[in-house]
Order: C-alpha cells, then structure tokens, then sequence
C-alpha cells in the first residue's frame, strides 16, 4: 500500500509495523484520509479560506519532504538474492579491513600513495585541473583535489534515486571519504615540495604547494592535512556504517521472504 501522506510504498521488511500506520511518516492511513476529506469538504463550503488550503499544502509538503528522504536513502529491493548478499557482506568486510590496515598509519604518503585506489583517484583529479581551469590559477591548483572529492558523490546520488541501490551508494560515500584521507599527505608536502608529481613535474607544479603560498598559510599545512584526514576518516566511517545499515535491512527482506 502507499501513504497517501508521504506516497512511500511498504514493503515486507516493514511486516513489523502495523498495516494501517505508515512505517516512513507515522500517520494512520484511514484518520488522515478522513481528516483531508473532512478539511477538503468544509473548503468548499468557505471560499474565504483559500489562504488556509494554500498555508496547508506549504505544511504538508515540508512535512512530507524529510520522511520522503529518509525513505530515499534506506530503500532496499523487495526481493533479495542470498548469494548476492552474501557477496556484498563479504566486499564490506574486505573493503573495511583493506582500509583499516592503510588508514592505521596515519597520513603516510607511502602506504596511501601506494595503493591502487590512488591510482584510480589520480585521473580524476588530473581531469579536475583541466575542468576548473577557466575560474582562474587558484582554482586550477584546487580543482584536482576538489574534482577527485566530489566525483564519487554523483554515482552516490544515481545509485539512491535512480537504480535505488543505497549499498552501492554506501561505498561511494566511503570512496568521498577516501578522497579526502589520499589528498591529506599532498597537503601536508606543501612546505617541502618533496612528493613525485605526475609526468615529472616539477615542484613549481606542486598544487597544495602554490594553493596555501597564494592563501599565505603554507605554514599551516599540517593542521590543514589532519583536518583532511579526520573528515576523510569520519566520512568513510559514515559510508561504512550505512552501508552495514543497508545489509541488515536486506537481511530481515531476505528472512521475511523465507
């Protein structure tokens, strides 16, 4: 059934919940259904409350806006595949281990430089320079590291509301979150200069390094790599923990279907 509220549509994993009460807004289904025609009735009868029925409709649709979102971002299928399942448990547990065992070294350009998630990342950023180049010099040096920051973002919003996958939308929130964590160790070189560039640059082509001496605060490259990584940590930690969300609501569809 759908909420006439909130037009979310039920599904088996919601079987706990009472069938006359909406899992997403809470209204029960019949009581909003008679007050609306209750209201709807004496508007006909009183055109002088035409301002009411428009503040009304305000009301209903931000009310309806947040449960509609939250809805959005905890979607799972009607069905789900045991094996398939199983398969994503067994990808989070990798990835979370995987970047445990890199993250545990803190901002060291070896161990996040190394891996072959920065390889993936290095494209995009090198596309990012390119892509920010007509706003002006600083944005051209801020547009790698911002371009390789946000891109996972747009997956993430095609994968919630397009293919409603949120587990695979889950990831690219920790893929942003990564980001953040392989940019921190290119910020904190930005008063040395000492880290290989791409095709053999030169350190005159140094992004964090021309960025904070235009800002005047190269002498806070440090500080301003800790932030990076802490907010890298904190964004991965919020995909991985949604991503988890995800599987257990898969679990109880898959339990419900049994």
């Amino acid at each position: 059934m759908q909420c006439p509220k909130c037009r979310y549509v039920r599904k088996t994993s919601d079987a706990h919940i009472h069938e006359g009460v909406c899992p997403a807004c809470g209204i029960a289904y019949q009581k909003w259904i008679d007050k609306n025609q209750s209201t709807n009735n004496e508007h006909k009868e009183n055109s002088s409350a035409d301002a009411d029925v428009f503040s009304d409709g305000v009301d209903s649709n931000e009310e309806r806006f947040f449960p509609r979102l939250v809805a959005s971002f905890t979607a799972t299928p009607s069905t789900v595949d045991p094996t398939t399942f199983w398969a994503r448990v067994a990808l989070l547990a990798a990835i979370m281990l995987w970047w445990g065992s890199i993250t545990i070294h803190g901002i060291d350009w070896e161990v996040i430089g190394g891996s072959f998630m920065h390889n993936i990342n290095l494209a995009f950023h090198e596309f990012g320079h390119v892509f920010f180049s007509p706003f002006g010099t600083l944005m051209m040096f801020l547009g790698g590291s911002l371009f390789q920051i946000l891109l996972p973002l747009l997956p993430l919003a095609v994968f919630t509301f397009q293919q409603h996958d949120n587990f695979s939308a889950a990831l690219m929130l920790a893929w942003c979150g990564q980001s953040f964590i392989d940019v921190a160790p290119y910020i904190r070189d930005a008063e040395y200069r000492a880290l290989p560039l791409v095709g053999g640059a030169t350190e005159v082509n140094h992004d964090w390094g021309n960025i904070l001496t235009m800002l005047d605060a190269v002498q806070s490259c440090y500080t301003l790599a800790k932030i990076s990584f802490g907010i890298g940590l904190v964004v991965m930690c919020a995909g991985f923990l949604w991503a988890s969300y995800m599987l257990y609501l898969q679990y109880q569809t898959m339990q419900n279907d049994d």
